[in-house]
């Protein structure tokens, strides 16, 4: 009988930026960094188990391949249907990202195909009115497969103060968040952009009991 019968789980994997221009300490590196021995102590959900963490850097076209190999390092087995080995895990990827000015958190239900930099990205690159991905359009828009007012409204009810986004802005964070939903299109993997606020505005304290709780409920919905 081999794996028949025994259901998929799902490995989540999570990235988080460097500092960059006016961010001297970006609370995603901070989070992302202590997350797996928040996770192992904690736990997640059953069938759920966090794969990797990475750290990335706030940059665009000069970064873009460090980004792509990342999400291609972790894609879902496709030979399972003709062997004995567990059906394979969904793949889920959870980008997060800082806004500075926010008192919230923000969970993006989508991305916009343009890049329009304010100021030069870690690498000097500083874009205008330039399409992501050339053969979608300027300003085509992609979307998580997600629920994203269902997640919004549960995360509201365990108490924290998140609002649904449809702006995930055109600076770096938008620009990832784009590349990861083309690629999720294409894999069968899924992806998920929030925006964190400061430390300032919600402690650290807070902000990983916020992701670990976000972890669980994508986890549920395997």
């Amino acid at each position: 009988m081999g794996s028949e019968g025994v259901p998929a789980g799902c490995t989540i994997h999570v990235t988080g930026f460097k500092k960059f221009y006016g961010v001297d300490e970006n609370p995603t590196e901070v989070l992302a960094l202590s997350l797996e021995k928040y996770i192992a102590k904690r736990g997640l959900q059953q069938r759920a188990k966090l794969g990797s963490v990475s750290v990335l850097e706030v940059a665009g076209e000069g970064a873009l391949s460090d980004l792509l190999n990342l999400l291609q390092a972790y894609l879902p087995s496709k030979d399972t249907e003709r062997s004995n080995e567990a059906p394979s895990d969904q793949v889920i990827w959870v980008h997060m990202g800082v806004n500075s000015g926010a008192s919230k958190f923000a969970i993006e239900r989508r991305a916009i195909n343009e890049a329009t930099f304010r100021c030069p990205d870690e690498m000097g690159w500083k874009p205008q009115r330039s399409p992501i991905v050339a053969a979608d359009g300027l300003s085509h828009v992609r979307e998580t497969d997600f629920p994203v007012p269902e997640l919004v409204d549960s995360l509201v009810k365990k108490g924290f103060n998140v609002a649904l986004s449809d702006d995930a802005g055109r600076f770096v964070c938008n620009y990832v968040y784009y590349h990861s939903l083309c690629h999720a299109a294409v894999h069968g993997t899924k992806c998920l952009f929030v925006h964190v606020p400061p430390f300032s505005k919600i402690d650290a304290d807070k902000q990983m009991e916020f992701m670990a709780t976000l972890l669980d409920m994508l986890s549920s919905l395997c």
